[in-house]
């Protein structure tokens, strides 16, 4: 399977997803953001950072950026595309998911694991993990507080579109698992069409038991399979 990974000024999560990604035997290449064309790809990975330093805002200059027009098109012509932490900012100032990550509740950056929940486990990113299992995955942001509109909340319950919750480890979804305050404790949310996921935890970090776990290497298994 073939994978590209989007390289941003200020993207710090690019070697991490590469590693990751060829880890379980993808053939990846790197795209610098200036690119005005992408390798064949089954899977883009927008990667965690601060592209472009967070200037402005989260995601909002990258958003822009040249390649992002190629990236657009091959989601839309169903393409999996997967944005981590700063990739799910990108995601969002793109349009190609909805929503908005705003400042964390305490307004100040959070570096930790944490446990999420598997809300959604059939799609092609989930199909491995169980229903409602329990992973521990690392955050690292400032701004992972999502939220949306009542209207597309809605949609999110009804097409079965939030991939993971923020539990405890126990697998309560309360405001006291909430690390960020992100409405309704929500980690992950998928399109319409579940080609694209995005998400706050990290698991390109979570893929080797020397270093974390490997509770991050089903999502990617799932896809190679």
């Amino acid at each position: 399977m073939k994978s590209s990974v989007i390289v941003f000024p200020g993207s710090n999560c690019d070697r991490d997803i590469a590693v990751a990604l060829e880890k379980l035997q993808f053939k990846n290449k790197m795209v610098w953001h200036k690119e005005t064309s992408l390798p064949k790809s089954d899977l883009i990975v927008i990667p965690g950072g601060f592209s472009y330093g967070d200037y402005l805002r989260s995601g909002a200059i990258a958003g822009k950026s040249l390649i992002i027009d190629e990236v657009i098109k091959a989601a839309n012509s169903g393409c999996l595309v997967l944005g981590i932490c700063n990739g799910f900012q990108i995601l969002t100032e793109t349009g190609l998911l909805k929503g908005t990550l705003l400042r964390n509740k305490n307004l100040r950056f959070i570096n930790r694991d944490v446990n999420i929940k598997v809300i959604n486990n059939q799609t092609k990113f989930s199909s491995k993990y169980k229903s409602n299992q329990i992973l521990k995955i690392n955050i690292a942001h400032n701004e992972g507080n999502y939220f949306t509109n009542s209207k597309h909340l809605d949609q999110l319950k009804k097409d079965n579109l939030i991939a993971f919750k923020y539990c405890d480890e126990n697998g309560n979804i309360n405001e006291s698992s909430n690390p960020n305050g992100a409405l309704e404790n929500i980690a992950g949310i998928y399109n319409t069409k579940k080609n694209i996921l995005g998400m706050m935890p990290h698991p390109e970090r979570m893929v080797d038991d020397i270093i974390s776990n490997t509770d991050g290497i089903s999502l990617f298994s799932g896809l190679i399979n």
